[in-house]
């Protein structure tokens, strides 16, 4: 960090840097919560409500239920589900039982999973009975080393009224399961006792969760988080809440087999004894219909989400005025955004920044003060941020040039999952090198400039594809922007932009282009802005560059051998 330990002066959280956090298993963050609060509400899944009480029983019957399927240290179990209350059962029950949860994003395809599968050693799936989930996971049960599938139903963890439509109406959208061994019911894995002989967690050393990245540059790694990794990170987002004694409802829209989500609506809710209130995605209306249902206080969520709300022209009949508090993660806030969302929900939005490999969250900005513009804020407690030159990680930049970010504390990966050359490489002295661009300002403030990988090199100098992004933001038709680098036979690459417009909005290719270029250097003029009915996005709703990317190399390549 600048200036050695002196920015602690304006530590902007409401804990000290140095505050003492407990490794533990992580299953144990429920337990305690149910111990303290048993009839509390932990889960609304579309309005039936499940108490601490009956989630920490039901975790407890399925660990045994997962031991007697041959679940113990090292055993793999993954789950491919939506958001629902069997996620949140299997994956503490999993761990409970000695296992490694292994997330698996319901958009992969047959071969994806296949892959995923294969790499992480996986021998049993948890998921849902849904024609977009089942007939994918029972074609790779055929053709990989699963050796079953637990199955459950929207139908089992509806209300009452809804389960009964559902069966009788919904029968298109249920698959058939398979009669056999291979194939057990969800419900059956609760028909057991009590968990006997629950095992001794080693919380550093035995892995909760393989968490597979991305893969926006070459084959997806799984991230190692130990159970010490996960409980620490949930209690670091947790220290940071300003009012960590009153009513907390959390909106539970980000997936959680994103790891985002993982920590800052499952973990850290479940270890301060809040209510997730989850929806099996993310859909305006009904987003909208639940905050005002449920009075929601939390809401997590990536730019996109923020942006949707504020395109909608119900927003204004609807009753927001409980949110206090939201967290943007998972790409970079547009400051306009921010600014747009605040006045008109009142709640306060403030900026994070974490990754796969850090279990969730690194930095965040203050609650009270909303932090700085432009920065994902403070690291939290117990993490150490260093920025290092982008071309020799183990020397500092050249003074005043941004470097490359890295980060140390208790919650970063133990390293990639048999990788050992891949690991080796994201680390330096200790700290993860996390591929973002970035510096620190004289408060502790972090701003990240760009990712390494997506700097365009045009002729030698570099441009910054976000600083292009951010002026685009700036002007009043904009809504969505990416720029992206795309070859150039004279100078190796040039800018390029693409945009989506606001509601309404009237604006030209060419008048965009001339707006951009006007306002950056001569070396970072881009060659064209492309307007789009809609831009790429990852699964959990981010902006994705990597389309556009193979699109315009494609283009490129097919001109060059007409030519």
């Amino acid at each position: 960090m600048p200036g050695g330990m002196d920015w602690m002066q304006n530590y902007g959280h409401p804990v000290p840097w140095d505050l003492k956090l407990e490794p533990m298993p992580v299953h144990r963050i429920l337990e305690d919560a149910a111990a303290r609060t048993p009839t509390a509400a932990c889960i609304d899944f579309l309005g039936r409500i499940y108490t601490y009480a009956e989630i920490a029983d039901a975790v407890n019957k399925a660990a045994r239920g997962f031991q007697i399927l041959g679940v113990r240290r090292g055993i793999k179990v993954g789950l491919f589900l939506p958001n629902c209350p069997q996620y949140v059962i299997a994956y503490y029950a999993i761990m409970m039982a000695g296992g490694t949860v292994v997330n698996f994003s319901p958009l992969y395809t047959a071969d994806e999973l296949r892959h995923q599968v294969e790499d992480s050693e996986t021998d049993i799936m948890v998921c849902l009975d849904v024609a977009q989930l089942y007939p994918t996971i029972a074609e790779v049960l055929e053709s990989s080393r699963l050796r079953c599938l637990v199955v459950g139903s929207l139908a089992d963890v509806l209300p009452a009224g809804k389960a009964l439509l559902y069966r009788m109406f919904k029968s298109r959208e249920r698959s058939k399961v398979r009669a056999d061994m291979r194939h057990i019911h969800f419900p059956s894995l609760l028909d057991n006792g009590d968990l006997e002989d629950a095992p001794e967690i080693d919380v550093h050393g035995d892995i909760a969760l393989l968490q597979y990245t991305g893969g926006t540059t070459g084959t997806p790694k799984g991230a190692v988080l130990t159970h010490a990794n996960l409980s620490v990170n949930a209690q670091q987002v947790q220290a940071i809440d300003p009012e960590p004694d009153i009513e907390d409802r959390i909106l539970g829209a980000l997936p959680l087999f994103h790891v985002f989500a993982n920590t800052c609506v499952l973990n850290r809710t479940v270890l301060r004894g809040g209510e997730m209130v989850l929806l099996p995605k993310f859909e305006l209306a009904l987003a909208l219909e639940t905050i005002q249902r449920r009075r929601i206080t939390a809401l997590p969520g990536v730019p996109t989400m923020y942006q949707a709300f504020l395109d909608s022209p119900k927003i204004e009949t609807y009753d927001l005025t409980s949110v206090r508090a939201c967290i943007s993660g998972g790409a970079p806030m547009p400051a306009e955004l921010k600014v747009r969302f605040e006045e008109k929900t009142q709640a306060k939005l403030v900026e994070g920044y974490g990754l796969t490999e850090s279990s969730g969250v690194v930095s965040v900005n203050p609650y009270e003060t909303g932090g700085k513009p432009g920065s994902i804020g403070q690291p939290l407690p117990g993490t150490r941020i260093v920025i290092v030159d982008k071309e020799d990680p183990t020397k500092p930049p050249a003074e005043g040039e941004p470097g490359e970010i890295t980060v140390a504390g208790p919650q970063i990966m133990r390293g990639y999952w048999k990788k050992d050359a891949a690991t080796a490489e994201a680390f330096v002295d200790g700290r993860l090198r996390t591929g973002d661009v970035g510096y620190i300002d004289a408060d502790g403030f972090v701003y990240v400039v760009d990712r390494l990988k997506d700097m365009i090199v045009v002729g030698g100098f570099k441009a910054f594809p976000s600083q292009l992004e951010a002026v685009l933001y700036k002007h009043e038709a904009v809504k969505e922007a990416i720029v992206i680098g795309v070859p150039d036979a004279y100078l190796g690459e040039r800018p390029k932009a693409f945009v989506t417009l606001l509601p309404g909005a009237a604006v030209t290719d060419a008048a965009l282009l001339d707006y951009l270029n006007a306002h950056v250097g001569k070396h970072e003029r881009a060659v064209a802005v492309e307007i789009r009915e809609s831009l790429p996005k990852t699964m959990i709703g981010k902006l994705s560059r990597k389309e556009l990317v193979a699109e315009e190399r494609a283009r490129y390549e097919a001109a060059r051998t007409a030519s």
